[in-house]
């Protein structure tokens, strides 16, 4: 299978899973403007994760839009609208609220995630010798993460911290994650996740304090729209809470059972890169 891909400003763990597909050939231009001087009827669909194209002029050829087109419906999707076309939200809960816009009438949503490195992000030793504890932080309240900070230190638990907003070396990160027994995520609404997949792609298990609504994030002004920080998620991967007053009780239940999860073995089935691409060729197929 070929596919034109529109490089653009594509996320930079979004393009890793493009370069790392093995059964797709996937042919990359760097800017729409590259794409109208070209012949693409070799190809068999053209991927454009950033920018709309009119694709009632290309009635031949499928295409597959999103996810970096916007947080919200706007006009442009009024373009990409037709029968050889699907516009890519990454998860159920964002299309639940876009299809909520009357401007996606008539546009196929999916959910396409995109794969994770779990070459890269692999366990190096069994659960049983690894010693260290995560806290990551990204959009929360910062009295959300004082909550657990308190709760850690009342129970004399030391962790490396990880925060999102104030940027991390993400070889530090994939250190510690092969030599954590397990991480508490203090998380806003995610599409994707990378972050929490990686963490799962390294045998980690989580206890994630979940959120259920969009206005969660720090300093935003989102409406109370419902959402989560776990878009993608099963029991082998943890556990979640959604208020403090639950932490004692799920952070016990959490340590009895820390050697019985299986986050890797959820990454490698549903989020790694060649799971991502298997569902990516049959998405094509459907269009």
């Amino acid at each position: 299978m070929r596919i034109l891909l529109i490089r653009s400003n594509i996320h930079n763990k979004n393009f890793n899973f493009i370069l790392n597909c093995k059964k797709i050939n996937f042919t990359i231009i760097d800017w729409i403007d590259d794409f109208y001087n070209m012949d693409i009827s070799s190809f068999d669909a053209v991927y454009s994760p950033c920018e709309p194209i009119n694709v009632s002029q290309y009635p031949n050829m499928k295409f597959i839009f999103g996810p970096q087109f916007s947080i919200f419906p706007d006009n442009k999707l009024d373009t990409i609208k037709g029968p050889n076309s699907v516009c890519n939200l990454l998860s159920d809960w964002v299309i639940n609220i876009w299809r909520q816009y009357p401007i996606c009438n008539n546009l196929r949503l999916i959910t396409l995630p995109f794969g994770v490195d779990t070459d890269k992000f692999v366990n190096i030793k069994p659960i049983k010798e690894r010693n260290e504890v995560i806290v990551y932080f990204k959009h929360r309240n910062p009295s959300d993460l004082h909550l657990v900070e308190d709760f850690l230190r009342n129970k004399k638990i030391s962790y490396h911290f990880f925060s999102y907003d104030q940027r991390y070396d993400e070889c530090n990160y994939l250190a510690c994650l092969q030599n954590a027994k397990y991480a508490i995520w203090v998380d806003a609404h995610e599409s994707q996740g990378f972050a929490i997949q990686e963490a799962l792609s390294c045998d980690v298990p989580l206890l994630v304090w979940n959120v259920t609504s969009m206005n969660q994030e720090h300093d935003s002004s989102y409406s109370n729209l419902a959402a989560t920080t776990t878009s993608y998620w099963d029991a082998k991967c943890g556990e979640r809470f959604y208020h403090i007053d639950e932490l004692e009780t799920t952070y016990s239940r959490f340590i009895e059972n820390i050697e019985n999860y299986r986050p890797r073995e959820f990454i490698v089935e549903n989020l790694s890169v060649e799971a991502c691409e298997d569902k990516l060729i049959e998405t094509i197929k459907s269009i």
